[in-house]
């Protein structure tokens, strides 16, 4: 073989012998793997026998794996032995073992490491106990993460070398804050408590054991170096180092044939400058790697190749030179950068659908490969949904959290339905999880559960409880047998579901409590055994359970939920990938848990999340892993750390997500750390600095992504970007904008011009439009003339939110049926005690509402004030015009109109009230809550509610009044609103005034007779049911807005239309 062909770059062999050089770097223009598998072959000769001797230790694992596929690649499918190619995270004691002659030995009398979630349940033990040090006592759910940050700072400190329980004591200066002084206390932890549990479990940290094993086996290597073994050994791909890792180098670079090759090493930088640089600098890690290995860069060999943009890594080194070397951009320099663009989206969203499409343009070039590099999880998500839309199944290597899983999502779910004590939308959500199916077949569980969202949880939110849940279902079943439209508009909501047919609902809703069983033993309210099924057994309030317990009941509640009438839980919750992790997961977490204090079911969910989001599984949709396409890649930062491809998109370009934001940690401020000799936090941001040089420097072609806005704000674009985009600019240059802008503007656009959307103009015939109409629907027909026809003729309800809140018409409700109550037993006989026993009449009313507790002690005093300003008012009024001889409340009234065009046309309404006074007259009152019509409005027409009743009134339609026989109807002498509100001004006063020479009566009769134009107008059939046709007297509720699709159309609104 002469030649290998590298990501479309012609790499011929190498010529430099390797010799004794030590220290090597492969220039960061060039593809790493590929060229480190090239020069081991080359050392090797190409002897297919000698390139498996030796080997070679890399970084992580998924350089281990690109390195295999890069010896593959140059061998061209001939036969071969692969050296040992070892990731240095994977070196542990039998590898040791093996090498026992060299004092490996060592290894095996390490302690084994103390389990994961072991030490995290201790440490989370021991902040629970150390409430001083936060003022108040942590629940669980915030004691875990400060117990993984706690584990963090001691992985850190044994990675770093800094003996904590030396160092600590001195690590607070007098000048710092009291509260750094209470956290040092806090410490002892760390220095105290958890090494003698460790002692005493005959355990040790997990990292303190690897640190251990490294050193083992840097001495196992001086071993070998000391006996002159010629056998090949190269550590490849560091950038970064710790003292132990250091020492392994060392021991390699010791041997006769061990070296150390690193990536992408400025050799041009000045030496001043390379030795001062800031940690957040790409090229920090490697001054600092130098510096362990005790050598400079003349001690490094250059390993030239051919192909790649060297122009591109000279620019941007300079580009993002430290503020100390600035004065380099005033100097004279190429400022090429080939094959590198810029997509500027507008948001996440399009920056995914960007990436997708570009992605799978690469795809077209037949073998070219496409990566996706970024930290964010999210767009990597997107992204992969994106590629889907063409039939391109992309695998994520970051994988998914496992708490985004079915079964992590539906353990989260039973968590915070205890936790909001069963609130219509944590249990909608359980209810309706793919996996949940109660025991029935999966179609007749939704149907079921959408059944209670029709009946019982759409509107205000019942009572907290399931037992409050199932006397609302009970009260809701109740008023449907009463009324046979509410029954009717349930059914026809069923239609939905077919062929499935929802369970009867108390049947299900004792079957949703046959499976809830488990945490139904944590209840809240001391009333909640009181309306549960016999075979439901309920706990004590304030209940409180071991973890394990707690946990344990989540479970056999899940599998519950999952089991069907045909396949058992197990085969579906815990199979797969994810379902094997999300066992092993919960079984660790239960084995670990028992020794913390009994816990309240409330902490669950914080404590499930703060475990499951720091576990991931393999994401594959489809489930097959060869249905993934070989030549989409999407790598985190670590993933892509020295690895390359043709088109390498990086994503995410933006501050707070690359580079990630530098944080201390809860548990030390920077002084602190600074103190006691702990890495600075800026060292994150120089390895995320070192991932985008590198990505940016190796691919063939190089986007660089940053949205314009993230979650709604607008985003900072991420340093290195604003550094190169200046350093262009200042020589007239700049990053040129992919092509991808044009094709996003064609993306799902259909062929032809724009054509603007008109406005329904539904014409149904006559013999469908509705024949009979409220007074209150009559303002609907002129303000919204669509919404008639949505609700009478294609019968289509309007569905409430859920936990809908109580507003203007809930409240009404109230007010409306205690006054009703009040003035029908004491309209005309006025009682002495009137403001305490209206005040008792509205309380009565209030109790019969099932309402939650807030909600009723927020009305309440609002009640009261609106029945103290109903007495004022009525002791008002009668004194100044004496005691009406009348007073009817809620009377329902009807009035005809026969001679319409096409049949009788029917008015129908409830008046709130009607005065019949001493001189005669009649005064229609109504009752608002909310926001009264203006006296305009009335008075032309737009707002005919009360002109409607009185012109009822007129024709006798309101049945009972006592009104004169054989003679004309006496005259309208009010028509008035009462606005009561029981706020700042519980109530307010206001009378409809009519214009000159016109009286009210003249005002109902021509409000009457605008009726009977508008009827005789719809009774055509050509005349359309328009969408809000008059501009500026739209409908205050718009329930049908979004089926006429009035946003869409709103804006282009034709006079025509009008």
């Amino acid at each position: 073989m002469t030649q290998a062909e590298v990501f479309g770059h012609t790499v011929p062999h190498a010529n430099v012998p390797v010799g004794k050089v030590k220290l090597a770097t492969i220039p960061a223009h060039l593809p790493f793997l590929d060229q480190l598998a090239l020069r081991w072959l080359d050392a090797a000769g190409w002897d297919p026998h000698l390139m498996g001797k030796g080997t070679l230790v890399l970084p992580g694992r998924r350089a281990a794996r690109g390195l295999t596929e890069a010896f593959l690649r140059h061998m061209d499918g001939k036969p071969m032995l692969l050296p040992r190619i070892v990731p240095i995270s994977a070196l542990d004691e039998a590898e040791l073992g093996l090498a026992s002659g060299l004092g490996g030995e060592q290894g095996l009398a390490l302690p084994p490491a103390v389990a994961g979630m072991t030490r995290l349940a201790v440490l989370t033990r021991l902040v629970l106990q150390a409430d001083k040090a936060f003022g108040t006592r942590p629940t669980l759910d915030q004691a875990w993460p400060l117990a993984k940050a706690l584990a963090e700072l001691m992985d850190e400190a044994e990675w770093a070398d800094v003996p904590l329980a030396e160092r600590l004591p001195g690590a607070v200066q007098d000048g710092f804050a009291q509260h750094w002084q209470i956290i040092l206390e806090f410490l002892e932890i760390v220095t105290k408590a958890w090494p003698a549990w460790l002692q005493a479990q005959g355990v040790m940290n997990p990292v303190a054991r690897q640190v251990a094993l490294l050193r083992a086996q840097a001495a196992a290597w001086h071993k070998q170096a000391e006996q002159g073994d010629e056998t090949p050994l190269w550590a490849a791909g560091f950038t970064n180092i710790m003292p132990a890792t250091a020492e392994a180098l060392r021991a390699i670079m010791a041997c006769p044939a061990g070296m150390v090759v690193v990536p992408g090493l400025d050799m041009a930088m000045p030496d001043d400058v390379f030795a001062t640089l800031p940690d957040s600098h790409p090229q920090a890690g490697l001054s600092h790697l130098l510096a362990a290995l005790e050598a400079t860069r003349a001690d490094v060999q250059v390993w030239h190749g051919q192909g790649g943009f060297i122009e591109r890594a000279h620019v941007l080194g300079r580009a993002l030179l430290p503020a100390s070397a600035l004065d380099d951009w005033a100097k004279a320099g190429p400022v090429a950068l080939p094959n590198v663009s810029k997509l500027d989206a507008a948001d996440q969203q399009e920056e995914a659908v960007a990436i997708a499409m570009v992605m799978r343009n690469v795809l077209e070039q037949p073998g070219k490969r496409a990566a996706l590099i970024t930290p964010d999880r999210g767009l990597a998500a997107r992204v992969v949904t994106e590629l889907s839309r063409w039939g391109i199944l992309a695998d994520d290597s970051g994988g998914a959290s496992l708490i985004g899983t079915p079964g992590g999502v539906l353990l989260r779910l039973v968590a915070q339905v205890v936790e909001s004590h069963y609130a219509p939308v944590p249990l909608l959500s359980l209810l309706k999880h793919p996996l949940v199916a109660c025991g029935l077949p999966a179609g007749v569980c939704r149907a079921s559960a959408r059944l209670l969202e029709r009946v019982v949880l759409r509107g205000p939110a019942p009572p907290p409880g399931f037992a409050a849940l199932r006397a609302a279902a009970e009260r809701a079943l109740a008023e449907q047998a009463k009324h046979e439209k509410k029954a009717a508009q349930t059914e026809a909501g069923a239609e939905a579901d077919r062929p499935f047919g929802p369970e009867p609902l108390l049947t299900f809703i004792d079957r949703v409590a046959t499976c809830l069983e488990p945490v139904l033993a944590w209840p809240d309210t001391a009333e909640q055994a009181a309306i549960m099924p016999e075979h439901v057994t309920v706990g004590t309030p304030g209940s409180q359970a071991p973890v394990p317990d707690l946990l344990a009941a989540v479970v056999q509640t899940v599998e519950r939920l999952v089991a069907t009438d045909t396949e058992e839980a197990p085969q579906r919750l815990w199979r797969g990938e994810d379902g094997n992790l999300l066992a092993g997961k919960l079984t660790e977490l239960m084995l670990a848990t028992d020794i913390l204090p009994p816990q309240p079911p409330a902490v669950l969910d914080g404590l499930l999340s703060a475990v499951l989001a720091e576990e991931r599984v393999a994401s594959r949709r489809g489930g097959d892993p060869a249905a993934l396409h070989p030549r989409v890649l999407i790598w985190g930062l670590f993933e892509a750390r020295l690895q390359t491809a043709d088109t390498v998109i990086l994503g995410g370009l933006a501050e707070g997500v690359w580079p990630p934001v530098a944080d201390a940690g809860p548990w030390m401020s920077r002084p602190m750390r600074q103190e006691i000799g702990l890495p600075s936090p800026e060292q994150s941001i120089g390895q995320a600095a070192h991932d985008f040089f590198a990505s940016a420097t190796a691919a063939s072609e190089v986007v660089l992504s940053c949205p314009r806005r993230r979650d709604g704000a607008p985003v900072v674009p991420a340093r290195w970007l604003s550094r190169l985009e200046a350093f262009l600019a200042g020589r007239g240059a700049k990053v040129p904008l992919h092509p991808v802008a044009d094709w996003l503007a064609v993306l799902d656009r259909p062929a032809g011009p724009a054509q603007p959307v008109k406005p329904p103009r539904p014409t149904p015939a006559v013999a469908l439009r509705p024949r009979r109409l409220s007074v209150t629907e009559i303002e609907t027909w002129m303000r919204d003339p669509y919404a008639i026809y949505a609700r009478h003729v294609l019968r289509l309800q309007p569905m409430p939110e859920l936990e809908e809140a109580a507003d203007a018409s809930d409240y009404g409700m109230i007010v409306h049926a205690a006054l009703e109550r009040w003035f029908a037993h004491h309209g005309t006989a006025w009682p002495n005690n009137a403001e305490a026993a209206l005040q008792a009449m509205f309380q009565t009313v209030l109790a019969e509402q099932s309402l939650r507790p807030a909600l009723r002690a927020w009305w309440e005093p609002r009640l009261m004030r609106i029945a103290t300003w109903v007495v004022q008012a009525e002791d008002a009024y009668r004194a100044e015009n004496g005691t009406p001889a009348a007073i009817k409340t809620e009377l329902r009234g009807k009035v005809d109109m026969p001679d319409a065009p096409h049949g009788a046309f029917q008015l129908v309404g409830r008046a709130d009230r009607i005065d019949y006074d001493q001189q005669g007259r009649i005064i229609v009152r109504d009752y608002k809550t909310g926001t009264l019509p203006t006296t305009r409005d009335v008075l032309s027409g737009w707002s005919p509610q009360l002109p409607l009743e009185a012109a009822m009134l007129l024709r006798g339609g309101f049945a009972g009044l006592p009104l004169p026989k054989d003679s004309p109807p006496p005259d309208i002498e009010g028509l008035v609103y009462w606005r009561l509100t029981g706020g700042a001004e519980p109530g307010q006063e206001a009378g409809v005034k009519s214009a000159k020479d016109c009286t009210l009566t003249d005002l109902a009769e021509q409000t009457w007779a605008n009726l009977r134009a508008r009827v005789e107008a719809y009774d055509n059939s050509e005349q359309p049911y328009l969408s809000h046709p008059h501009p500026g007297q739209e409908p205050r509720f718009a329930d049908y807005a979004r089926l006429a699709r009035v946003p869409e159309w709103n804006t282009a609104r034709t006079e025509d239309d009008a």
